[in-house]
């Protein structure tokens, strides 16, 4: 177990010094998931440094007897692997509320933590495609588990 921590430490570390591409200062577009992300969601991206940025996703659904939003913040470290590709890793959080046509299903507002890891291509052009792994930890009734939200990004970089 000692060795695997200090091997994880290394590695960390080592990572933490490669050399980051530069990313744009601003990226918008759709992040398309699935449900557990309620979906395609509204994101943005605002750089901070040469290697790291702000991201801000907004979802909502509106269904058969129910409307629901969620809201997600995330900071992301970004690291080059090859020319424009690029991977990255994040924290962050949200919140999110779910109502329902139903007088008897009282709807909710809940929080969730959040982490980010994934892979991303800058084209010449402006566009930014990614593919991502978003694990979250939820807390209240509706969502009070561990979701895995998958999803595939489409972002205008300018």
């Amino acid at each position: 177990m000692k060795k695997l921590v200090l091997t994880s430490l290394a590695i960390f570390v080592g990572l933490a010094f490669v050399n980051a591409q530069d990313i744009a200062d601003n990226a918008i577009g759709l992040r398309i998931g699935d449900s557990d992300g309620l979906g395609t969601e509204v994101s943005y991206q605002r750089a901070l440094g040469d290697n790291n940025r702000l991201e801000a996703d907004l979802g909502w659904r509106s269904g058969k007897g129910y409307d629901a939003f969620k809201l997600t913040g995330l900071y992301q470290w970004v690291w080059q692997l090859d020319g424009d590709f690029n991977w990255y890793a994040g924290a962050g959080g949200g919140f999110g509320s779910i109502g329902f046509d139903n007088n008897d299903i009282d709807g909710e507002t809940f929080f969730f933590a959040a982490g980010d890891i994934g892979i991303e291509y800058s084209f010449d052009i402006p566009l930014l495609l990614s593919l991502d792994f978003r694990p979250e930890l939820g807390f209240g009734d509706f969502q009070d588990d561990l979701d895995f939200d998958i999803a595939f990004s489409i972002r205008y970089q300018f």
